[in-house]
């Protein structure tokens, strides 16, 4: 049996590629963290996610090869570095480097560069990254506050961050299918290109990569790609039902937390403010006494809990109020307090009997996890395309771990409505 490891730079992009394992037949178990025991694990995928995508370049290279080294131990002979379907980095990383350390560990010279994921408007066109009809340089995706991305071009953006070279795969190949794949990889390979970027225009592409790449040890990508992969792995018989239902939502008290400042997610909170109770959380007070003002928040999630639909709490702001919170206060200082202050409720709320926790932004929902003890869980129902379910395996939880910009707009609606106990 084939056992795929992937290691996943934050806990939305690790919930978001288990998903897409178990939608298309493989069975998975993701855990948050490298373990520090050796498990006898019956699953076909195991996912770690870290919190690698924005610390220092080499605790990211670190963490990604301990994680790395655990998913050998368990048997894992074939791996996935999983990153952001946007390609959020840095000039100086971390996912060029991260990549150039699991290759060198692996013995390896040559991956692939996939961040396209169709059904969520992510797709690539001569290398160019776009998100919906526009350039990543043109999106919202310009004003992260930690990543911004000025440019969409992978190749640049990969060799900028790297110690290889980039090469291109484009849409034409993709169209004459698996074997013209297989033969570019080889002439690349030949020509000394360690990064290999693919085309993705839809689903499609992503079933000619996956059987491709099938043998391929390390891939690097968004989401997209384990679709194609994954039906090339799957056993005859595996029940992704069985795992889906293992992940099923339970507990009746709930909680909306959102620290993401993408577009998508303000969209979000904005309909749901006009749906449920809802209040935005105050940076200064953050800063000046944060144990305090948890409590408060605390407070007011209880008494605001006897609606149809949970409370919200959000530090969510557009582009705008963003630069002029970081200006006065400083982005990182800013970012941590309300971190540290979701870390607070979020372990009050759990004191008080709360079960469910919608969380939106990858850090905020790695501060959510971390702060509940999550270390490993079942992928349940997909709400929207990359984001599920989840439960976790020791404890009577269940989270909604969601990236900043996936979801529609009444994302935060859906996840109670449509999937009640």
């Amino acid at each position: 049996m084939t056992r795929l490891g992937v290691i996943a730079d934050d806990f939305t992009g690790a919930t978001d590629i288990a998903s897409f394992l178990v939608q298309n037949g493989l069975s998975t178990i993701q855990f948050n963290g490298v373990p520090q025991q050796h498990d006898t694990l019956t699953a076909e995928a195991i996912v770690i996610s870290l919190k690698s995508r924005s610390n220092p370049v080499n605790e990211a290279v670190e963490q990604s090869l301990a994680a790395l080294r655990w998913l050998q131990a368990q048997g894992c002979d074939r791996f996935y570095f999983k990153y952001c379907s946007t390609f959020d980095s840095t000039e100086k990383g971390n996912i060029g480097p991260v990549t150039d350390a699991l290759l060198a560990e692996l013995g390896e010279t040559q991956t692939v560069i996939c961040p396209a994921l169709p059904v969520n408007g992510r797709t690539v066109y001569l290398g160019h990254l776009f998100v919906g009809e526009q350039l990543l340089s043109d999106s919202g995706m310009r004003h992260h506050p930690v990543t911004p991305m000025t440019d969409s071009n992978l190749l640049r953006l990969m060799e900028r961050q790297s110690q290889g070279k980039a090469g291109l795969i484009a849409a034409p190949i993709l169209d004459q299918g698996v074997e013209a794949v297989r033969t570019r990889l080889a002439e690349l390979k030949a020509q000394g290109i360690n990064y290999v970027a693919l085309d993705t225009l839809n689903e499609q592409h992503l079933l000619v990569q996956g059987e491709a790449l099938r043998d391929m040890r390390l891939v690097t990508g968004g989401s997209g790609l384990a679709i194609g992969l994954a039906r090339q792995w799957a056993q005859p018989g595996s029940n992704s039902r069985a795992a889906e239902n293992a992940g099923r939502p339970q507990g009746a008290r709930a909680v909306v937390i959102s620290g993401s400042c993408s577009q998508m997610t303000n969209k979000q909170v904005n309909a749901y403010r006009q749906q449920a109770p809802a209040h935005e959380v105050d940076v200064v007070r953050c800063l000046e006494n944060a144990s305090a003002y948890a409590q408060e928040l605390c407070d007011w999630v209880v008494a605001n809990s006897d609606q149809s639909l949970a409370p919200l709490l959000f530090a969510t702001a557009d582009a705008q109020q963003l630069q002029l919170i970081q200006q006065q206060y400083g982005a990182e200082r800013s970012s941590h307090a309300v971190e540290q202050l979701f870390a607070a409720v979020t372990r009050e709320l759990q004191a008080r009997g709360w079960q469910r926790f919608i969380v939106a932004g990858g850090e905020t929902s790695g501060v959510v996890a971390q702060s509940l003890g999550v270390t490993a869980f079942h992928i349940g129902p997909t709400i929207s395309p990359g984001v599920p379910w989840v439960r976790d395996i020791h404890q009577p939880l269940s989270l909604a771990l969601k990236s900043g910009n996936f979801g529609d707009e009444q994302f935060f609606r859906r996840a109670q409505t449509e999937f009640s106990q």
